[in-house]
């Protein structure tokens, strides 16, 4: 999903270098310095959703672990109790 935005980032910059280049051979009519601006805003746009999509995948991460943590813990108790319950039982 990330790969995603970043291809679109990518092809995002590509155009914004196309225009600049296109600003050295000649001018830029106003349609296309609108369609600069908005690739720039679409572009942040972008980097901004995948850096909130990196927050959530750190997050999740940590609940993750966290989870796992706890899973141990409990395989541990499990263990250790039934390891006492077969000294009761013999």
């Amino acid at each position: 999903m990330i790969s995603k935005y970043f291809r679109s980032i990518t092809l995002a910059v590509m155009l914004m270098l196309s225009g600049v280049l296109l600003v050295g051979c000649g001018g830029v009519s106003a349609e296309e310095y609108a369609q600069l601006e908005a690739l720039e805003k679409e572009v942040a746009s972008l980097e901004k959703q995948a850096s909130s999509l990196k927050d959530q995948r750190s997050k999740l991460e940590r609940e993750i672990a966290e989870k796992n943590r706890k899973l141990e813990e409990c395989a541990k108790l499990k263990q250790e109790t039934k390891a006492n319950l077969e000294k009761l039982g013999k």
